[in-house]
């Protein structure tokens, strides 16, 4: 068997084998492209958000269940294309004035995209499969720091603990480098709300529509106008709770896991 850059028994298989961390993709984009910078210096660069999406499913999918070989050659092939990404910001976005300089492997971007994806995974996971206790969370986070270290970030550029981490999570998002400018509202909502799909796949987009919305941290969700209230909350913790308790349990494992992870 081809060696990979897990084993089976690492907490990001046991979380990424689920299929329902497919909910975890547009949570994660929608707060990438809230960091004006980072929208800048990886969007505007790499294609449209519905592109980004596909090709980050396709990275976290390889690192965490790809042979080792052909996640390093990947991998490195990313840092390549992010050493030439530079750029500067065109007009102000928030607290960054306009010619604010930019690069795609700035660790300080770099370890942002990151975090996205961390806390995307854990939100969807504890509330769609089950809780996690601390080592659970800390471990997936070191995990996590691997995968960061294939994208070009050091050790010391990353939270050390899950602690350090939820710290600096916060402090993002209470910070003030957050700020969602009218492109990438724009953008955000026609790819990842509302993209052209058979009118009988509508209700299951809007429900995962519903689903993004609802766990998006609300902060992030204030910075793209998002209506929410309490009903709505409530309706989505009702739905979680019978998924979780009931729903995902129950399913054969040919529904309920990933292709690679079966």
């Amino acid at each position: 068997m081809t060696a990979g850059v897990f084993d089976d028994d690492a907490t990001i298989r046991r979380v990424h084998r689920e299929q329902v961390l497919a909910l975890a993709g547009p949570r994660a984009l929608l707060m990438q492209a809230a960091h004006p910078v980072a929208f800048a210096g990886f969007f505007a660069h790499t294609g449209a958000l519905d592109e980004r999406l596909h090709r980050t499913a396709q990275a976290v999918d390889l690192v965490v269940f790809g042979p080792r070989a052909e996640a390093e050659r990947v991998t490195a092939a990313v840092r390549d294309v992010h050493a030439t990404v530079r750029g500067e910001l065109a007009e102000p976005a928030g607290r960054f004035p306009a010619g604010t300089p930019y690069a795609a492997d700035d660790p300080a971007l770099l370890l942002w995209i990151l975090a996205t994806l961390v806390d995307s995974g854990l939100t969807v996971y504890q509330r769609y499969v089950r809780r996690l206790s601390r080592d659970e969370r800390d471990a997936y986070w070191r995990d996590f720091r691997v995968f960061g270290r294939m994208f070009g970030l050091r050790e010391q550029e990353m939270p050390p603990t899950i602690e350090a981490f939820d710290r600096y999570l916060r402090e993002m998002l209470e910070g003030g480098e957050l700020h969602v400018g009218e492109r990438a509202r724009e953008l955000a909502v026609q790819i990842v709300m509302r993209p052209p799909v058979p009118l009988h796949v509508r209700p299951l987009l809007e429900l995962a529509n519903f689903v993004t919305v609802g766990l998006l941290p609300r902060e992030i969700r204030r910075l793209y106008g998002f209506s929410w209230d309490p009903a709505r909350g409530l309706a989505l913790r009702g739905g979680a709770e019978y998924a979780r308790r009931v729903l995902v349990p129950l399913l054969p494992g040919r529904l309920r896991y990933v292709r690679r992870a079966a």
